[in-house]
């Protein structure tokens, strides 16, 4: 695995968590396959219950202590093993989970640049929201700051989201995102960007 060689990355990072998140270990990650170059960050979005927001549902899913009999959407998807680097809450509130070093499961059964298996080359970053929703400027800030970090840490090259590596199975985070802002704000060049 290739990483930058960036001095200030050692002021950010303690080995692959981001110092400036909360960090909550998920037991859901494996290790990257032998050469990956992590160079994809994707962004997805997810509320638990669907469209309710604040609670800690997303935080238990990814450490698999959500109780399925809470809620009656939980029983679809019971035993759900999944996990995320990061979560941002509404409130701008970063959360990571797995250790930037290691693999999430949070993409499933994608394909990005000719790659298939989007999780072996790529951070996830989940949006606490929900398809078509829009997002609050505390996100868009948090975004604004977590980025550019892990570019710092990781030969970052592309920006997508989870609808653009599945499409057709998966839409987030969907069309209240807005990927202009998101590019402007960081002003990487416009060739990073899946949107």
């Amino acid at each position: 695995m290739s990483h930058a060689a960036d001095p200030r990355a050692a002021a950010l990072w303690r080995g692959g968590w981001y110092g400036f998140a909360r960090r909550l270990d998920s037991p859901n990650f494996g290790c990257r396959p032998d050469g990956a170059q992590v160079d994809l960050v994707l962004l997805h979005s997810i509320s638990l219950p669907p469209g309710q927001y604040g609670t800690d549902a997303v935080q238990q899913l990814f450490c698999n202590t959500l109780d399925w009999d809470a809620h009656p959407y939980y029983q679809g998807i019971r035993g759900l093993q999944v996990s995320a680097h990061f979560y941002v809450r509404r409130t701008g509130e970063l959360w990571q989970f797995v250790d930037c070093d290691q693999r999430a499961w949070h993409a499933g059964a994608s394909a990005w640049r000719g790659r298939s298996n989007c999780n072996d080359d790529s951070i996830g970053i989940e949006l606490e929201g929900l398809e078509g929703d829009v997002f609050e400027d505390a996100q868009y800030e948090a975004l604004q700051a977590l980025l550019p970090a892990l570019a710092q840490r990781y030969p970052i090259r592309y920006v997508a989201g989870h609808e653009h590596v599945a499409p057709g199975r998966k839409c987030d985070p969907g069309p209240g995102f807005d990927w202009p802002r998101l590019r402007q704000s960081l002003a990487w060049p416009a060739s990073f960007f899946a949107a």
